[in-house]
Order: C-alpha cells, then structure tokens, then sequence
C-alpha cells in the first residue's frame, strides 16, 4: 500500500525560473555529494507561517546575492523526497540588482538560452518543471 502525504504535511520547496534577456538561470549544486555537479533551478524551503512567493524571493536573495521578484507560479508541482514538493515561479531581477553569484549550495551559474536549455545535466527532479517552463517558454514566457 502507498502512503500519501497528506496536503497539511506537505514541505513546499520553491524553485526559480529565473528570466533575463530571454535566458533562464540555472545553478550547480556544490553539495551534498549526491548532488553535486548536477544542475537546479534556484530555491528553497518555504518556512512555517512564509508565502511561496517571500520564500522565492528570500531565497534568490541568500543564495544568489539578487533582488528578484516573482512573475507567476509554473503550473503544476512535482515530488521530491517525502515530504517536500517543488513548486515553481517565474521570476524576474529587478533594476538595480546586482547580478546573479553563487553565495551557498551552489558553484556556477549558467545562464541559458532556450537552444542551450539541456545544454546542462538537470537533477532529476527538476527535469518535470525545467519541461513546463521551457513548454511556457515556447509560448512566449519572457
């Protein structure tokens, strides 16, 4: 029998389709071992009583030294390990911030265009979103 997660238990993690200049960001894990070398798009942990959105913009700001803004939530979430789910937001930088560096968790940053989009070898469980926003991203996301 499968056990099920119920929505209450559920720990969102956050995941940036950061766009600029029609590239999307992507960023190398440094650690832990099992993942690192291995490419994501930016986040985290969204913290008791904090909107997905503040989370995605606290974390680009610890991780990536950005002052970002979310555009719209990617539809659609996706499992990691029990019991967190990715959820996805477009986002964008804004005037006047600097640009992106790898602060924590990460050792590169690459921007991509959508021809370089698998360019990099994505975590696995980044690919499903990575596919929807490049889907979006086809139709005009920018």
């Amino acid at each position: 029998m499968t056990r099920t997660t119920p929505e209450a238990e559920r720990i969102v993690v956050v995941g940036a389709a950061l766009l600029d200049d029609g590239r999307l960001l992507a960023a190398r894990r440094s650690a832990p071992a099992d993942l690192a070398g291995r490419w994501e798009l930016p986040g985290g942990k969204v913290e008791a009583g904090e909107r997905p959105e503040d989370a995605l913009v606290r974390e680009l700001r610890e991780e990536l030294g950005v002052d970002a803004e979310p555009v719209g939530r990617v539809p659609g979430q996706w499992p990691l390990r029990t019991p967190y789910v990715l959820q996805v937001w477009t986002a964008r930088l804004r005037p006047g911030s600097p640009a992106p560096s790898p602060l924590q968790d990460h050792d590169e940053l690459r921007w991509l265009t959508p021809a370089e989009l698998w360019d990099v070898p994505w975590l696995d469980q980044d690919v499903p979103a990575v596919r929807e926003v490049s889907a979006r991203w086809g139709a005009g996301l920018s």
